[in-house]
């Protein structure tokens, strides 16, 4: 059984515990969260259900020996890596749902070459995890890849559901004025998706592309509600934006050879979009196309990435690793390892 501790207890680290603490091959023997609130709790209670035993600290520091620290904090790499360095200086396994840590070699060299480097020093392995980057438009679409011989471009728009989620919505726009919007996109509070350039890069290197440039557009207001949507931390009201259209191009020779788009919202059946994944994906001897009229749902879907890929992490050799460096059986859902049904 694989020791986990955990570092973050907002919406998405509260789901991944409770996920985790169903699993027969895992075991959390700490937490640690930097919310004066969750301080000296029992995890159990912070979560909502019976005490576990497990009290939250403050600083990671203080944490017990594990085999795997999960670190569900920030999607900004360069404030995530003082978190993550002092873990693995301890020899902890480390994964991470910080969007950047993906795949940092081309946006970040120095900081990936420094968790490369502490990483195989202590041996042991850290990871970025979670649904977009990491798997939707990056592993998964390079998967496809292998039924064509040779792949001419790819091409994916995702209309993703974010009623799930709480303080990372902030980043999006999602329930401010469109007046509201302009200032805070002027003052560089809304920032969209943390992740393209990473995806981008990470599938490009699979395919063995080298690309001329990196193109990450700004987010633009979708659609502006006209009725009350309730999400489960956030509410918008009529007046308010109620989804925003982010999107990265990948180019080589001004073409673009990767292009993704991703439709952030809250969504309402009287929309004219609906949540919803599509992918093209144009080879020399075939096109390959896949869709999911409902979309893959992002809050669930980072919670089970992250958590099937945690003993992985732990098998995995030492060093920076993204999730397509795994083995895909080692990745696979392990829902039979699971006590009880778990309720996210």
């Amino acid at each position: 059984m694989k020791r986990v501790v955990m570092v973050g207890l907002g919406s998405t680290g509260v789901a991944m515990v409770k996920s985790l603490l169903h699993r027969s091959d895992v075991q959390i023997v700490g937490a640690a969260d930097r919310n004066p609130a969750t301080t000296g709790v029992d995890l159990g209670v912070v979560i909502g259900e019976s005490e576990t035993g497990v009290i939250v600290v403050d600083d990671p520091a203080a944490l017990p020996s594990a085999d795997l620290a999960i670190v569900a904090t920030t999607s900004d790499l360069n404030q995530v890596t003082h978190t993550l360095i002092p873990l693995l200086e301890r020899s902890y396994n480390v994964l991470s749902i910080c969007e950047e840590l993906a795949y940092p070699w081309s946006s970040h060299p120095e900081v990936a070459r420094q968790l490369d480097d502490t990483a195989k020093a202590h041996g042991v392995t850290v990871l970025g995890s979670g649904a977009n980057p990491g798997v939707l438009m990056d592993t998964l679409p390079l998967l496809l890849t292998v039924l064509t011989q040779r792949v001419d471009r790819v091409v994916i728009r995702r209309r993703t559901n974010m009623s799930r989620y709480g303080a990372i919505l902030s980043k999006f726009g999602l329930g401010l004025t469109p007046g509201e919007f302009a200032d805070a996109q002027a003052s560089g509070s809304v920032v969209g998706h943390y992740g393209f350039e990473q995806a981008i890069s990470s599938l490009a290197s699979g395919l063995d592309w080298s690309l001329d440039s990196i193109e990450v557009g700004q987010v633009t207001p979708a659609v502006v509600s006209e009725t009350v949507r309730l999400g489960e931390h956030v509410t918008v009201e009529p007046g308010q934006i109620a989804a925003v259209t982010h999107s990265a191009r990948g180019l080589v020779d001004g073409r673009a050879v990767i292009d993704l788009e991703i439709m952030f919202g809250f969504f309402d059946p009287s929309d004219s979009v609906t949540a919803g994944d599509d992918y093209l994906i144009e080879g020399s001897d075939q096109v390959i196309e896949l869709a999911s009229s409902v979309g893959f749902e992002s809050f669930l879907s980072t919670i089970a990435a992250a958590v099937n890929a945690a003993p992985a992490v732990v098998e995995a050799r030492p060093g920076l690793l993204s999730m397509g460096d795994l083995p895909v059986r080692a990745l696979a859902s392990k829902g039979a390892l699971q006590r009880a049904e778990v309720a996210l």
